[in-house]
């Protein structure tokens, strides 16, 4: 899945969608550190409250918001693992309602054998029926949007911590006095969703059920043995760590002092990738391997780049030799310098403005610039050296 996929998906969440059909809403409340059920109870989505509804929604969006590899990970299942995760899904795409709950619980014992919380959790499943149309709305003929759609059934999944409530001060209107008020109902944080997933993922308007859209508590930090044990999915590697070594491979190649025009002309190349695949509208986001490297390091002007040599770099840091480097990975989308004097943020493409050298014995930073600085409504002088 792109993000633009993502997107599409994340935004039928709302009431009353014919493009968003979710029929069955089931909730599993678990006890901290013991990992028993507590409560479970099934219903049809849409006899739930209106507000209540509402506040799922906003749930449902928030496993589906964030940056891919970063927050989401399209993940593969692994194979030959016996009734994997993707099975019971799958299986519970197809079931009848009771059927499909044993399923869930399935999930959900392999969710808690392999951690326990020291808050309770509510583990929340819905299974629908995502609808796209095949063709956009003609305003002419009125022919196309929902006249004819792409239909595909679906399983979420979004586990939630509960939070006790906080002792408060309240005003009784009735009798004129102010008490304390406590509440010991828990409240179920839906803001912050500690994991979920989407079963299938999507790319434009067809399912992939070897595939599994995986969201992380928090950024760059995967829940490895979630991914592993509980999603039976194979190993991944995050957007930072992809950068990491990326860098790695440019410091073994080009070494540790390089001109800023150099690393400006990498990441211009690089980023040139990333827009003409947005603007063809690819579904696989442009990748690079060695031969790239290689290829994008001497086009930016670094000196007598042997393959031989970037070849052995990229082994010396990547373990698997058939590894990709996503190209929107490993462009940052701004580079903070950090001095004793000032702390300074630049886009990438912009460090071939800025260099260091030497006057008067002393280090200095030189930022080029076209306008007149001004500080405090005060123009700076400028000085010819």
């Amino acid at each position: 899945m792109n993000k633009k996929d993502i997107a599409n998906i994340r935004k039928e969440f709302k009431l009353d969608n014919y493009r968003m059909n979710i029929r069955e809403i089931f909730n599993v409340y678990v006890k901290k550190e013991s990992g028993e059920i507590y409560h479970q109870v099934s219903r049809p989505f849409q006899l739930l409250e209106q507000e209540t509804q509402e506040l799922f929604l906003a749930n449902f969006k928030k496993v589906l918001t964030g940056h891919l590899d970063a927050k989401l990970f399209e993940l593969k299942f692994s194979r030959e693992v016996d009734y994997s995760t993707q099975t019971i899904l799958f299986e519970g795409l197809q079931a009848d309602s009771q059927v499909w709950q044993d399923h869930m619980l399935d999930v959900v014992g392999k969710i808690f054998a392999h951690k326990m919380y020291e808050f309770d959790t509510v583990v929340t499943f819905i299974r629908g029926e995502y609808r796209k149309p095949t063709k956009k709305r003609d305003m002419e003929s009125e022919e196309g949007g929902d006249d004819a759609v792409y239909a595909n059934g679906f399983i979420l999944c979004s586990l939630n911590k509960t939070d006790l409530p906080k002792k408060a001060l309240q005003f009784d209107y009735i009798e004129k006095e102010f008490k304390s008020y406590h509440v010991v109902d828990p409240i179920i944080n839906l803001d912050s969703p500690l994991s979920g997933f989407l079963f299938p993922t999507f790319s434009d308007h067809a399912a992939d059920v070897n595939h599994i859209l995986y969201c992380a508590g928090k950024v760059n930090q995967p829940d490895y043995t979630f991914i592993e044990k509980v999603l039976d999915c194979e190993d991944i590697i995050t957007a930072q760590e992809d950068k990491a070594c990326f860098d790695l491979i440019l410091k073994e190649v080009v070494g540790d002092e390089v001109d800023s025009k150099v690393i400006s002309n990498v990441y211009e190349e690089i980023d040139k990738l990333v827009q003409e695949s947005q603007e063809s509208e690819e579904t696989e986001p442009p990748t690079l391997d060695h031969r790239d490297i290689e290829r994008i390091l001497t086009v930016s002007g670094v000196e007598n780049v042997e393959p031989a040599k970037v070849e052995h770099a990229f082994k010396s840091v990547v373990a698997d030799e058939k590894h990709e480097f996503k190209a929107m990975n490993v462009v940052p989308k701004t580079i903070k310098i950090e001095t004793r004097v000032a702390d300074i943020t630049i886009d990438p493409k912009d460090l071939k403005y800025l260099k260091t050298i030497t006057f008067n014995g002393k280090r200095c930073l030189l930022l080029e610039v076209d306008e007149d600085v001004v500080v405090e409504g005060f123009k700076l002088e400028s000085e010819t050296l």
